[in-house]
């Protein structure tokens, strides 16, 4: 590793259209999971001017099954989009959650993959997919992840609570940020530069108003980074193209998936290349996305790497991973090939197949859109939402390799 270098990762808001889009597909996800546990969903949806655009393969209990739709079930799906776009905030001329028009295009999953990937007679589940997975883990911060991203993804989501509460009144849902540290040693001494481009109400690009802004941003930034980071040789760009009313769909087409890497870990790992959003637990670029984080997080917190990057690969309909490689940069406190081997020796994790990984995090559940903004990563455990971010593996670990 370098001794001193700048990193800089970026986050989106939740009214970022691709983030409006990622949201949606999820909310159609968990529509569908509460309605049948083994549904299977490939949702994409498309956000424009005044325009939504669902299109996939759906296979669900009591929704879409042999190639009809339940009654009630489209408009049911139509519910739910517009409950999500209301919730972000949407009530504009160009984007209104009421008056959007709706297109669904969604269909039945071909019946080529469904024979590959469903458990029949000896065969067990399939991956969802081929393709390759990653997970990270970092001691950057508490949770464990890249310290440019957590403070991404936390100063848009204090700007979007405040805009919420109406306590920045001013500020509509379209937002990006972005925060470079300087790093000596692995470890951050200094944020170096900060960008924050946020949609505003009129007249926020004037005298006063734009000043009130400014002042509002670099409080927020003050709120969420560390004081003993910051210093007066802080870069602040903020809206530095100046007006930012048109926003959104509106101002520019949304897509499922195309945040992948706000989504993970800011560029600090690499990425297998598949989105998670729109998409069932069977599909392994979600959901052994999840294990790999799962497991990264846990040898980090048993103390037996200060970073740990975990890749898993898999094959269209085959059940057991394909590959398993650990790399702790050079931090481990034991041998990689012996993380991986204890890995191998934790049963619980049923050997880290499709059906493995979906029994012991408990994925079959309505639990994704709260995926869908601000990071898949680095959030806190709570219920049933986002399991593969507890510890309780850090035990197993320890006693596999005694």
């Amino acid at each position: 590793m370098r001794s001193s270098y700048l990193f800089t990762s970026e986050s989106v808001s939740e009214g970022h259209p691709d983030k409006v889009a990622d949201q949606i597909s999820d909310a159609i996800v968990d529509l569908f999971l509460s309605k049948d546990p083994e549904a299977r969903i490939a949702c994409e949806t498309l956000t424009t001017t005044q325009l939504v655009v669902l299109a996939g393969e759906i296979r669900c209990k009591g929704v879409y099954e042999n190639g009809a739709w339940a009654p009630g079930a489209q408009e049911e799906i139509e519910k739910t989009v517009r409950a999500t776009v209301k919730r972000i905030g949407y009530e504009q001329e160009g984007f209104h959650w009421e008056s959007f028009r709706f297109e669904n295009n969604l269909h039945g999953q071909s019946a080529h993959i469904a024979q590959g990937v469903d458990a029949s007679g000896n065969k067990d589940e399939g991956a969802g997919d081929q393709g390759i997975m990653f997970g990270y883990a970092a001691d950057d911060t508490p949770d464990l992840m890249p310290a440019t991203l957590y403070y991404s993804h936390k100063i848009l989501e204090v700007m979007a609570a405040d805009r919420h509460s109406g306590a920045a009144a001013f500020l509509e849902p379209d937002a990006k940020s972005q925060v470079t540290l300087r790093y000596e040693g692995s470890k951050p001494v200094a944020c170096t530069a900060i960008v924050v481009s946020t949609q505003h109400g009129k007249g926020y690009d004037e005298g006063a108003k734009e000043a009130e802004l400014h002042a509002y941003v670099k409080s927020v930034v003050a709120k969420v980074i560390p004081a003993a980071l910051l210093s007066a040789d802080t870069v602040y760009h903020i809206n530095p193209t100046g007006s930012f009313e048109i926003g959104g769909p509106d101002g520019d087409a949304g897509l499922t998936g195309r945040k992948i890497i706000v989504d993970t870990y800011g560029g600090a790992s690499p990425h297998g290349g598949g989105a998670f959003s729109g998409k069932d637990p069977t599909k392994v670029d979600r959901s052994a996305a999840y294990i790999t984080r799962y497991l990264a997080k846990n040898i980090v917190a048993a103390g037996l790497a200060q970073r740990c990057t975990i890749q898993l690969a898999y094959a269209i309909g085959v059940a057991k991973p394909l590959s398993l490689y650990v790399d702790t940069h050079g931090t481990g406190t034991v041998g990689d090939d012996k993380i991986e081997e204890a890995i191998g020796k934790i049963a619980k994790l049923g050997g880290m197949t499709p059906r493995g990984i979906r029994t012991h995090l408990g994925l079959n559940k309505p639990i994704y859109q709260k995926t869908a903004a601000y990071g898949h990563f680095g959030r806190k455990p709570e219920g049933d939402f986002f399991p593969w971010e507890k510890t309780d593996l850090v035990d197993d670990l320890k006693a596999a390799l005694a």
